[in-house]
């Protein structure tokens, strides 16, 4: 009889949901084990410890959320306008995605490891704006500016609990995406 073993990427993919839903804290192997409906030996099978599925869930959501998304962004050609219009819609339609970005957000600010991780996504996801900004904004502080602002507007808008009168916050959030491309 042969032995089935959970996937590799079963363990990152529910180590993420973990770390979403509670942080850090939250991704225990016996837990994720109970989640997945599996005895926690599995878990020694793809990793020598906890801190190894952490790197590893870290570099699934690099994947994710850089290379994945610009790969996404990429392969529906367009102009640099509508390539960072589907960039920011892509990162705005996030859901749990979000919920785990702000979990590595506020993890990084507790474990250095984690913060220079996060500032290299973040110079990532600049890099990639600031390309396709320059293609039609030829003034360098220009360009980094909005680069700051988009970014800034994606993160922000999350931690605000402002009301816009009879706009919707996606509304508004697409006007500053409209002025920022023009």
């Amino acid at each position: 009889m042969a032995l089935t073993r959970t996937p590799r990427a079963s363990w990152i993919e529910e180590g993420l949901r973990a770390l979403g839903v509670g942080g850090p804290d939250a991704v225990r192997i016996e837990k994720l084990a109970q989640a997945l409906g599996v005895t926690k030996g599995g878990f020694y099978w793809h990793f020598d410890g906890r801190p190894a599925l952490l790197e590893e869930m870290l570099d699934a959501w690099e994947r994710l959320v850089i290379d994945e998304a610009i790969e996404r962004v990429e392969s529906e050609g367009g102009d640099e306008r509508a390539k960072l219009r589907r960039l920011f819609a892509l990162a705005s339609s996030g859901g749990d995605l979000w919920k785990i970005e702000l979990a590595i957000r506020d993890w990084a600010r507790r474990d250095k490891a984690v913060a220079k991780r996060l500032r290299r996504l973040d110079n990532r996801r600049m890099e990639y704006m600031r390309s396709l900004f320059a293609a039609f904004c030829p003034d360098e502080d220009e360009v980094e500016v909005r680069c700051l602002l988009i970014l800034s507007a994606w993160i922000g808008n999350n931690f605000l609990a402002a009301d816009h009168g009879a706009r919707s916050r996606a509304d508004v959030l697409e006007m500053a995406v409209e002025r920022l491309l023009a």
